[in-house]
């Protein structure tokens, strides 16, 4: 049964004796509003479901069937809400449609939501470590990262369904299929809905307790190309240039390439040279992941790697270097103090208070705050372990997540300007 008929059910009651369509959105009451929050209750069992259909699919990044079948999956739920469903192809060479879900009312704000559907998991991994439940913690591949995100979403849409709540002008979601990878197959696609809206939520994963991400890293990744001259390892090692030694070398120089005062790290994730074991190596590569919060920090670091490839240490060996860049930095800006301050006033209803935070890794947030719309990030259900055999979803944290992401939807939608 569908996550939204199932709300629906349960709330007639609520939603005759707590109409919230003849009040404004943005009157932020003391306590919850009721017919809301009995809603986000009601999506409960059904979105325990719905999150652990997801999850038993393979979906990594690049896994076009496995892709396929969750967006299938969360388009039903969102068709079954009313929503507009479209699937729109990837930029190649991501293969995997996004898809996009647009819900019409009669208010003002234009709000984007964004979650993503691949992981960095490999087809079989569900079959290797079956999905399951420790308590509240769900624990699978990509549970938190980001499955739980459009689970979210969908209990957050179908609580205002339920309640017939349409006091927003549009409120489009993006299952996005290619994030792991820096959404090369929908940055553009993001980019352009973002600046067709007044607010943008990233719906990656919450980080306990009750904190929103207003600021993220952006990322690149620093190759370089090694070659040297081969020999005969035992014969004449003397006549060879040793491709492996030189990246090596490389390899301890980029540890003051990091600066850690502006939090900017280089750490060597790749590192490969040779193929046969009595020949000296003629070739190889290395590969750095860069994260940092400006643009001009990431410039430095292209810099300094085309300074460490012009010098290599030995004659007759030659380097190459280049930046490849994938995640713009989003640094924290005021737009995302006011953000915050908004959603605490809504979060307060709930005796709740959130505490921004600026976090290491990127997301799509960072393409979204790019256009200069107002981007805030992490309203997905708490969780933790990402990119890691214990990655997890809080589901005990849905309730609190899911009502501060409608009232949210809510209150920008029935007013959008800055508060």
């Amino acid at each position: 049964m569908r996550l939204g008929l199932v709300v629906v059910a349960v709330l007639v009651s609520a939603v005759v004796s707590n109409s919230v369509s003849s009040a404004p959105a943005t009157a932020a009451p003391a306590s919850p509003n009721a017919a809301l929050l009995a809603a986000i209750r009601a999506c409960n069992q059904p979105s325990r479901q719905l999150l652990e259909r997801v999850v038993a699919i393979d979906s990594g990044t690049g896994d076009a069937d496995g892709l396929i079948a969750v967006g299938v999956i969360y388009a039903s739920e969102l068709k079954g809400l009313g929503a507009h469903v479209r699937t729109v192809a990837p930029i190649a060479p991501a293969v995997g449609d996004n898809v996009v879900a647009s819900l019409t009312g009669k208010g003002k704000g234009h709000i984007l939501l964004i979650a993503h559907i691949d992981s960095v998991f490999s087809r079989g991994d569900v079959a290797k470590r079956p999905p399951h439940w420790e308590g509240d913690h769900y624990v699978g591949p990509g549970a938190g990262d980001d499955k739980s995100g459009g689970v979210t979403a969908i209990c957050a849409l179908g609580a205002l369904n339920a309640i017939g709540y349409t006091d927003y002008a549009r409120i489009d979601l993006l299952l996005n299929a290619s994030e792991e990878t820096g959404s090369v197959g929908s940055r553009d696609l993001i980019r352009t809905m973002a600046r067709a809206s007044d607010l943008v939520i990233n719906l990656e994963r919450g980080v306990a307790t009750d904190k929103v991400l207003v600021g993220r890293k952006g990322a690149a990744t620093l190759i370089f190309e090694v070659t040297g001259r081969a020999a005969h390892s035992g014969l004449e090692p003397e006549k060879g240039r040793n491709a492996a030694l030189e990246a090596a070398r490389l390899t301890l120089a980029l540890g003051s390439v990091a600066d850690p005062a502006k939090q900017t790290t280089v750490v060597v994730d790749i590192l490969s040279s040779g193929d046969k074991i009595n020949v000296v190596p003629v070739h190889g590569t290395l590969k750095a992941d860069v994260r940092a919060f400006t643009a001009a920090e990431l410039d430095r670091v292209e810099a300094a790697g085309a300074d460490l490839a012009a010098h290599p240490s030995t004659d007759g060996i030659t380097i190459t270097s280049g930046l490849q860049r994938n995640f713009p930095a989003w640094p924290h800006t005021a737009s995302a103090d006011i953000l915050v301050a908004r959603a605490n006033r809504l979060y307060a209803e709930l005796g709740r208070s959130l505490t921004p935070i600026e976090v290491g890794s990127s997301a799509d947030a960072n393409y979204a705050a790019e256009t200069g719309t107002p981007t805030i990030d992490g309203f997905g259900m708490e969780g933790g372990g990402a990119h890691s055999t214990l990655d997890y979803v809080d589901f005990a944290t849905l309730t609190p997540r899911a009502y501060l992401l409608a009232r949210m939807l809510m209150d920008v939608g029935h007013d959008p300007k800055p508060q």
